[in-house]
Order: C-alpha cells, then structure tokens, then sequence
C-alpha cells in the first residue's frame, strides 16, 4: 500500500497542478452526476406513491438536485487538488454562494409548487366562489411575501461567507439603529405596503374577484402584489391602487360576505299610473328571467313630487354582473309595457288654459297661459 501511494505521489508531482487540478475536478464531475443519477432515482421511487405536490417537487428539483451535488463534489475536490490558498479560498467562497442560491431558487420553486397544488381545489369560476377567493387572496400574498424572505435570508447567508462581515458583526449590530432609521425613511412607501399586504392576507377586506368601488370606478380585483392592487374597470381599464390604500381609505366592497346583492330601479310616474298592475307585471318579468335568485323582490312608491311620483323596483341576483343586467331588463320591459298599456302613466306636462279661451292654430305654447304644475 505505501508502495502504490509513492507511486501516485510521484505521478502527481510529475503531472503541472493545474492539469491535476482539472482531472481531479473532472472526475469529482463524473462521480456526482453518478451518484445524482441513483440518489433521483431512488427519490422518484420513494414519492410515486406519495400526493402531487411531492412528485412534481421531486420532478421540478432533479436538475437543483444535479447541480448541488456537482458543488458538494466540486468542494470536496478542492480539498485535496493542488491549488494555491488563494484559489481555493475564492473556489469554496462561489461554491458557497452558488449552493446558498440554489437552495434559495429551491425554497421558492417548492413554495409555487404548494401553492399551485393547494389552489388547485379552488375554482374561482364558480357560482358561489367565496371560499376559493378567500384562499387565493391568502396564498398569493403569502406566497409573496415568503419570496422576500426568502430573498433577504440568501442575502444574509451570503454576506455572511465573508470574513470581514462576521468579524465585524458587533459594530455592524451597534450601528443598525441609524441604518435601520435611514433605511425605513428611504423605504418607507415600500415598507408599508408590504405590511399592509401582510395585513391584507390576514383580515381580507379584499380578495380576488371581489367587486369593489374604488375612487369611484366599479370594477373586479384582478390581482394583488406585494406592493398593489390592480383593478379591472368594466370598460377593461386597469385602476392600479397601493396597498396601504385599502387600509387606510375607505371603499366599497360589494362582494365581502356574499357575491349576492340586491339593485334597484327608479322608474318616475304619473299619479294616474296603477301601482297594482305595475307590481303584477314587474313580478312576472322577473319570474320569467333567469337572472334573478328568488330571494329578494318589491315595488313601492318610495317618493311625491310636484308633478311625478317615484316608483322604485329592488329585485336581487346572484352577483352584480346579473344584477344590472336584470336592472336594464326590469327597466327596458316595464316602459315599453307601460308605453303600449298605460300610456297616460308615464310623465306628461300639464296645461291648463283659462275658461272661455280656447287655442287658434296660429297660437303657439308660448303664449298659452300657464295656470297649472309642469311635470
């Protein structure tokens, strides 16, 4: 034995180190892609049987996995290939952060891969999708804000490979109160949007879908950032909010508890008109529209004018979107039934002339005296 390792000796003192080097690392290559080869194997093995989110994690992390064994085995090299203190303290240094990278691009491909399975159980194209929007809004958020972290630790363990960081880590500690105060001035916007997404997963005055009325535009939350919210307008504008906006103004959300909500249509009347017979023809209108939910109907005089009454419908559905279609529905309907049955119901303008005049052809309104309302 001592006899062989004399004889490698001189081989190796025979051969220039940088040659050494690249067949020691060359062959430190080929045994960790061997040895990846079988560990994957038995990994995919192990999980076939397991749920989705193992055997994509599994399947997504196979060239991660590749790569972080080459380093391993590229770091274990460098141990015993002849390379200079320098080299070797600059090739373990990449080694190390490369693998701190790696291991931060796996937490995050592992993190969309949990999210993507749990939200698979959610469909937000359902009728009632409270639930599923509720755990959307969740995850997204939290999935953001666990990215940053992820992020700021890599950062972190990487900072830390250096030397200079570790050993003046006290000082750096001692003067993190002025940088920290530096730091949440010049970030400050940032900072709180970030912590109001995280108050934003947590209390939900928003979510997905919801249909909300922000700085006067109704629209539907398209999608939540860590930073804003993006809100489509029903013409399809885009209204881009921050969100600190939602925690610290008020707005109108229409669908926080329920997706159901009830509209109204104001339609104004003569005093002639019969409140009966519009009552028994709105509630026909909708019985024979799909659109309403049968939860909520009534039509009530709801105002007297001078010369018009209002007269209002409320009617519900199941979202808002069938609510105003069933309002226009409601609306288009009632005025042309009214206009065929009841044309004297609708609003006129009375005129009333005095007694023994009478209106000549060639007299125009505007010299008929006016001794009554105008509607």
């Amino acid at each position: 034995m001592n006899d062989t390792l004399h004889e490698l000796t001189a081989v190796t003192d025979a051969v220039p180190p940088w040659a050494a080097s690249v067949v020691i690392f060359a062959l430190a290559v080929g045994a960790a892609i061997l040895v990846h080869r079988y560990v994957f194997a038995a990994f995919t093995r192990l999980v076939a049987r397991r749920d989705l989110f193992w055997r994509s994690l599994v399947s997504r992390t196979g060239r991660p996995l590749l790569l972080a064994v080459i380093m391993l085995a590229l770091l274990a090299a460098s141990a015993i290939a002849p390379l200079t203190n320098f080299q070797t303290l600059i090739l373990r240094r990449a080694l190390v952060i490369a693998l701190v990278v790696l291991v931060a691009q796996t937490a995050s491909a592992a993190l969309h891969i949990w999210t993507t399975v749990h939200l698979r159980r959610f469909k937000l194209d359902s009728e009632d999708n409270l639930l599923a929007r509720k755990h959307v809004t969740q995850t997204r958020i939290l999935r953001r804000v666990a990215d940053i972290l992820i992020v700021i630790v890599a950062v972190g363990a990487v900072l830390m490979t250096f030397e200079s960081v570790r050993q003046y880590g006290v000082s750096l500690l001692a003067s993190a109160g002025v940088a920290g105060i530096i730091l949440g001035l010049a970030l400050q916007t940032v900072l709180k949007n970030l912590f109001a997404g995280i108050q934003l997963a947590i209390t939900q005055p928003i979510r997905i879908d919801d249909v909300l009325i922000v700085e006067g535009e109704w629209g539907r939350v398209e999608e939540i950032t860590a930073t804003y919210v993006v809100v489509q307008i029903w013409d399809w504008r885009r209204l881009v909010v921050p969100l600190s906006y939602f925690i610290e103004k008020p707005f109108q959300n229409w669908t926080r508890e329920s997706a159901s909500i009830i509209g109204q249509v104001t339609i104004p009347l003569d005093y002639r008109a019969p409140i009966d017979a519009i009552r028994r023809k709105a509630r026909e209108i909708a019985e024979a529209s799909p659109l309403w939910d049968r939860d909520v109907f009534s039509v009530q005089v709801v105002e007297f004018g001078e010369s018009a009454m209002q007269l209002r419908v409320i009617i519900s559905a199941r979202d808002a979107g069938r609510a105003w279609n069933l309002r226009c529905d409601i609306r288009e309907k009632l005025v042309t039934w009214l206009q065929a049955e009841y044309p004297e119901a609708l609003p006129v303008t009375r005129v009333e002339l005095p007694r023994g005049q009478e209106r000549t052809e060639s007299s125009t309104p505007a010299d008929w005296p006016l001794h009554a309302d105008k509607a």
